[in-house]
């Protein structure tokens, strides 16, 4: 059995704490892997390998740093189906779904790649009497992401891409369910060029965890998970003085309008549902039909579609979404369906007992979907990060507005309707991060920012996109006058530009 260590200088390591957790193949129920936790003196011993490394790797030009990320891509795309594999044997995903869950993480790195465009200054000649201010971006030192397992691939390249792009060295802490895709990364880089040093990946827990928040040469932390995690690595972070990014828990609405065109809605719905089993913080968990003929309509449409989804072992090229991450994940997913049914939501098509053949101890679930579910409900206000659809009749649009501007959670949400006006309201209105017209998953394309607000997101900047480059580096400015030319003399009033 493949005994996964760190990677730290460069290379691959034993863990040294004693302690490690199982790596299960979801698809068939069994271990394939013993993934090691680290300790807080292994978690340090990787912050002085970065700290020794990065001072050279920041006063690299950035066209050069620019350089290693272009090689990194060449490998990466070279690596696409052995990596596709081994994330889709950790995660359960299928394998197209893994490949994309690597192609989004390679747009950020694409992004990365025009570092000496995106870290330069302002310069202003004349400010001032013989004054001329400029200013420069530099890179903090070393810099933290922690990330969830529901994404081993691209949210690991959304967060060390333009950190080491802007001149930093990287602590990342993958989560230890799919560790192998992020070790394997960390390799591809180096052999594109990166020095050893800069990017280093430490498997832990809680433990780990705590290290990174409170080792005093980590400079900024980056975070992707549950609410209640996020609140608590921001409040941590923030209280050892770190820059933090921290991104929560989501619950989607998708809004539909009457005047929707109701296939491509279900269309919708059925993809951004229950695509990876609902294991995305920007999957679609509430259907919000306006008045009770949209309703209607949506349902009959809707109820044999989630009866017909084709759940498979993550290699079955057919398969709509394969199986959850773990046995303890599935049981939670089935907890919540047993609490709506207890709540009073109309189960209208269940998966629990949903068992594949030939995988019997495998993770998975078929698809649920709930109708007639109230805002009141915990299945309508907690994440339930599977294959469960909840629908939510509103009466009218300023009911259906509301629903998601008022929910605790404001990662993203959606809207499908013909109406332009209806549509550019709702855009403006809307109390929530991210907005799609007519596009059910709004996840923005690398050179945007990608960030929730309320519950979904702690902290002032987003992931990827400019405000990356923001998180990631210092900005620092300077004025300037020669002696040529000054007049002599003190002066005892602050400087104006009069």
């Amino acid at each position: 059995m493949r005994e996964i260590g760190h990677f730290i200088g460069g290379k691959e390591v034993a863990g040294a704490s004693g302690r490690t957790a199982d790596v299960y193949q979801p698809m068939t129920g069994e271990v394939i892997a013993k993934v090691a936790l680290a300790s807080k003196g292994e978690l340090r011993a990787a912050v002085e390998n970065a700290a020794a490394a990065q001072p050279a790797w920041a006063a690299t030009n950035p066209q050069r740093r620019a350089r290693v990320m272009m090689r990194f891509l060449d490998l990466v795309n070279r690596e696409m189906e052995s990596l596709a594999d081994l994330l889709a044997r950790e995660h359960g995903k299928t394998i197209p779904d893994a490949k994309g869950d690597i192609q989004r993480g390679v747009e950020v790195v694409e992004f990365a790649c025009g570092i000496p465009h995106l870290m330069k200054g302002e310069y202003t000649e004349g400010a001032g009497p013989g004054i001329d201010i400029y200013s420069m971006r530099q890179a903090l030192g070393v810099v933290a992401g922690i990330t969830p397992f529901n994404f081993p691939a691209m949210i690991p390249m959304w967060k060390f891409a333009p950190a080491i792009a802007c001149g930093n060295a990287f602590i990342l802490k993958p989560s230890e369910r799919d560790p192998g895709v992020p070790m394997r990364l960390a390799e591809l880089m180096i052999e594109a060029g990166l020095p050893a040093g800069i990017l280093n990946v430490v498997n832990g827990d809680k433990e780990a965890v705590d290290a990174i928040l409170d080792d005093p040469d980590i400079r900024a932390v980056g975070f992707v998970g549950s609410s209640a995690i996020a609140e608590y690595v921001y409040s941590r972070a923030a209280a050892t003085g770190k820059r933090a990014q921290c991104f929560g828990g989501a619950k989607n609405h998708m809004i539909v309008m009457p005047d929707a065109d109701m296939d491509q809605a279900v269309d919708a719905l059925i993809g951004a549902g229950y695509g990876s089993a609902g294991e995305r913080c920007m999957a679609v968990s509430v259907a919000v039909p306006v008045g009770k003929r949209a309703a209607d309509t949506l349902m009959d449409k809707l109820i044999p579609r989630v009866e017909g989804l084709k759940i498979g072992p993550s290699t079955d090229p057919v398969a709509d979404f394969g199986p959850l991450v773990t046995k303890q994940h599935l049981q939670k997913v089935r907890d919540y369906v047993e609490l709506g049914v207890r709540e009073g939501a109309n189960l209208v098509v269940d998966g629990r007992d949903f068992k594949m053949q030939g995988y019997e101890d495998g993770f998975y679930m078929g698809g649920c979907l709930f109708d007639e579910v109230r805002p009141e409900m915990r299945i309508y206000k907690e994440e339930i990060f599977g294959p469960v659809l909840s629908v939510v009749r509103a009466k009218d649009y300023d009911e259906a507005l509301r629903l998601p501007s008022e929910h605790e959670y404001g990662n993203g949400v959606a809207i499908f309707t013909r109406d332009g006006d209806a549509a550019r309201d709702f855009a403006a209105k809307v109390n929530v991060g991210m907005v799609g017209v007519n596009v059910p998953i709004p996840v923005p394309i690398a050179y945007y920012t990608f960030g929730g607000w309320k519950r979904s997101g702690f902290g002032d900047l987003n992931q990827h996109g400019p405000d990356a480059i923001r998180f990631y580096t210092k900005t620092k400015t300077v004025t300037s006058r020669w002696p040529s030319g000054v007049k002599e003399g003190s002066e005892f009033v602050i400087p104006t530009m009069q």
